[in-house]
């Protein structure tokens, strides 16, 4: 399996590159709102750090594979992490892509800080804490807390410093509807995994409140973000066209539907219902960016 050729395809696929936008939106919908505001943004920074949070994401994704198979939560019969039970990758390739994947997005990172300052170390340290320790964190209940942080708070507060040179505080009003869907992504797919990390051993948040509460839960984390918006419309923090969101409504109440038939169906009513969520937190995170870039040109 060690001597096994690999294609750029097969390498690309390991990282599972469909859960990207969970890293990418953040920053995109970020610029988007600095530049609604009137903020002076470098965009060649803003590029760069684009690339640098997806690559850190990869890292974290091929890190977390291993581990889980280490720990045994993926198996041969388990749905996630196919690229090493799949026998595709041994464990010490996808340790290896991790590590290079990693390597590249601290570089890329400390680049960042260099033309920027100091507080981009501080932010990428924890950063790339928080993926280290993501598979421990998510053993003990803590990997909703870890990927809200990481693909949410860090990003927008991050991303708008690295473009501005300063923490824009506006910002934080898009960090908690671009956040709840991205834990949502881990959060149905631990409640699809409930029996299986039983039998690891490990002890995610899904399980520690059970399938209808989680089930209830994700249903929250699809639908609040859009009830945030409306709100943030209202009070004046975002531009009426933000209700732009709103045309992904439908597609998220559908995944809200197919949530609550967990309890009674179990993991066959929400297979595949975890890509469906990034692909909704990616139809949501453009619309709202879209929406501010149109209120700066439509006033």
């Amino acid at each position: 399996m060690e001597n096994k050729k690999h294609g750029l395809k097969a390498w690309l696929l390991a990282t599972r590159p469909w859960s990207f936008p969970a890293s990418a939106m953040p920053v995109v919908a970020t610029i988007a709102y600095l530049f609604s505001t009137g903020s002076a943004v470098d965009w060649k920074i803003g590029l760069w750090t684009l690339v640098t949070i997806v690559v850190f994401h990869a890292a974290g994704n091929t890190w977390s594979d291993y581990f889980d198979f280490k720990k045994g939560v993926d198996r041969e019969d388990t749905v996630g992490g196919v690229s090493i039970t799949s026998g595709e990758f041994s464990p010490c390739e996808i340790k290896r892509l991790a590590s290079w994947l990693l390597a590249v997005a601290v570089v890329s990172g400390l680049g960042i800080m260099y033309f920027t300052g100091l507080p981009t170390l501080y932010l990428g340290l924890a950063g790339c804490a928080l993926t280290l320790l993501y598979p421990l964190l998510k053993y003990h209940a803590l990997g909703d807390l870890d990927i809200f942080l990481t693909y949410s708070l860090l990003p927008v507060m991050g991303t708008s410093y690295v473009v501005t040179g300063e923490f824009v505080d506006k910002a934080l009003w898009i960090v908690l509807p671009i956040g709840l869907i991205t834990v949502g992504i881990l959060h149905i797919n631990n409640s699809r995994d409930m029996e299986h990390d039983k039998r690891a051993g490990i002890r995610t948040f899904a399980m520690l409140v059970g399938k209808r509460a989680s089930s209830v839960i994700y249903c929250l984390e699809v639908i609040l973000p859009f009830v945030w918006v409306i709100g943030c419309v209202i009070y004046g923090s975002m531009p009426v066209w933000s209700l732009l969101v709103l045309i992904a409504l439908k597609p998220a109440i559908d995944n809200a539907r197919k949530a609550l038939a967990l309890p009674k169906e179990g993991m066959s009513a929400v297979c595949g219902l975890d890509e469906a969520t990034a692909k909704l937190q990616l139809m949501f995170s453009l619309l709202l960016s879209i929406s501010f870039v149109v209120s700066y040109f439509v006033k």
